[in-house]
C-alpha cells in the first residue's frame, strides 16, 4: 500500500477492540480453526480495506468471514464468497487475477477498493447495529485516503444500509423517498456529493449455489460500476 495515510490507517484499524462481542468470538475462532485450515495461523483482528487507492468503484461488503478474511487477513480472501466475487472482478477488468488465497498471492486490483461495513467477523455473520455504528468511522476514515469514488457497489441489502450511513456520516443529507435495495438497483445522489450506489445480492453461497446470483448478473453490475464511474 503505497498511501502513508493508508498505511497508518491499516495499523489502526486491524488493533481496534471496540466491539467486546466481536474481539471475543474473532478470537476465539482463531484460536479454535476449522479442521481444514488447523495447519493456518489465523489473522483474528479486524480487516482492512483493500485495493487501488484511485478507485472510483468502492465495493462495500457486509462482515469478515470467520474462516476466510478472519483466517487471512485481507477482506473477501479464502472463502466461497471471494472466490465468485474475484473471478467476476477478474472477468471485468478489476483484477489482475481471477483468485484471491492470502495476503501475498499477487492480487492487485485496478479502480476499484474493497472494504466491509463492519471489520470483524460475528457470530452467525450478523452485527449487531451498535458494532455497526461502531464501525462506521473506519470507513469515514477510508474515504479521507480513497478520494475518486464515484460508485458504491453495495453487496448485500445490510451494505446498501451501510453505505447510506456513510453517506449521511460524511455530511450528506438523507435522500428522500430513502432509495430500496435491489439487484441492480441503481440511485444517483442528488446533492453533488458525486456518489452513485449500486445493489447487487450478496455473493455468498446461498445466493450463488441457488442460483439467486448467477456469473452474468454480477458481471453486468461491475460492468454498470465502471460505466457510471466515467
Amino acid at each position: 500500500m503505497s498511501d502513508p495515510g493508508l498505511t497508518a490507517l491499516e495499523a489502526e484499524v486491524t488493533t481496534c477492540r471496540r466491539c467486546p462481542r466481536l474481539v471475543d468470538w474473532r478470537e476465539q475462532v482463531a484460536r479454535e480453526k476449522r479442521a481444514a485450515f488447523k495447519d493456518d495461523t489465523y489473522w483474528g483482528r479486524p480487516i482492512p480495506g483493500f485495493g487501488d487507492p484511485a478507485a472510483r468503484v468502492l465495493i462495500l461488503g457486509l462482515a469478515p468471514a470467520a474462516h476466510g478474511a478472519n483466517r487471512t487477513g485481507r477482506v473477501f480472501t479464502g472463502d466461497r464468497s471471494g472466490d465468485f466475487l474475484f473471478a467476476a472482478l477478474h472477468r471485468t477488468g478489476f483484477a489482475n487475477q481471477p483468485t484471491s488465497v492470502s495476503r501475498d498471492d499477487g492480487l492487485q486490483l485496478t479502480d476499484a477498493w474493497i472494504t466491509a461495513a463492519v471489520r470483524c467477523a460475528p457470530p452467525a455473520n450478523k452485527p449487531t447495529p451498535t458494532e455497526r455504528d461502531t464501525c462506521l468511522p473506519w470507513t469515514v476514515a477510508e474515504l479521507d485516503h480513497v478520494k475518486h469514488v464515484r460508485v458504491v457497489v453495495c453487496l448485500g441489502a445490510f451494505a446498501w444500509d451501510a453505505a447510506l450511513r456513510l453517506r449521511a456520516a460524511l455530511g450528506h443529507p438523507p435522500p428522500r423517498p430513502r432509495p430500496k435495495f435491489g439487484h441492480g438497483a441503481l440511485w444517483y445522489d442528488d446533492d453533488n456529493s458525486g456518489w452513485v450506489l449500486l445493489g447487487t445480492y450478496h455473493p455468498s453461497q446461498q445466493n450463488t449455489f441457488t442460483g439467486v446470483l448467477t456469473e452474468a448478473m454480477l458481471d453486468d453490475v461491475l460492468r454498470t460500476a465502471r460505466e457510471v464511474a466515467g
